[in-house]
């Protein structure tokens, strides 16, 4: 009885891995075909890693533990972190900022996963996709609005 339970408690880690994989493969799909400091790689791994140190908490902690909320207080850092690393200064302008705000966004849906909040990973999925997907001609279009931008920027 107990292998069963080692079996099936293996295949639900198996599942929620995966689904946080999936679900972070549009985002780093788009990075990647943006050609951004992060990509498809990184994406999927943030989002697995997310899962996975959530589940590794609820099987050391268990589910109820109040020690949820270190977990969740470095994982926010932790993937802060990495995203910082996709911002760069160019001149008087900072980018990367959207890919930044993308990988917490990402880390988010992972450790939504690995708590069984899949309306909440799907949603971020989506949202943080279709905003790369349909504000990217805006942005651009606000962008030619302003020809003035390059002059003061010193581009």
């Amino acid at each position: 009885m107990m292998s069963n339970m080692n079996v099936w408690e293996t295949l639900s880690h198996l599942a929620n891995l995966a689904v946080a994989y999936v679900l972070a493969l549009p985002i780093g799909w788009n990075r990647e075909h943006e050609e951004r400091s992060a990509g498809i790689r990184t994406f999927c791994l943030v989002a697995m890693a997310a899962c996975g140190f959530v589940l590794i908490a609820i099987g050391v902690l268990g589910k109820d533990s109040t020690g949820q909320a270190r977990i969740i207080e470095g994982l926010i850092v932790g993937v802060g972190f990495i995203g910082g690393g996709a911002i760069l200064k160019q001149g008087t302008q900072a980018v990367g900022t959207a890919t930044a705000a993308s990988l917490w966004a990402t880390g988010a849906l992972g450790a939504a996963v690995g708590y069984g909040l899949y309306d909440i990973a799907v949603i971020l999925s989506v949202s943080v996709y279709l905003t790369f997907r349909f504000l990217a001609p805006i942005k651009k279009a606000a962008q030619e609005a302003d020809p003035e931008k390059d002059r003061r920027e010193g581009s």
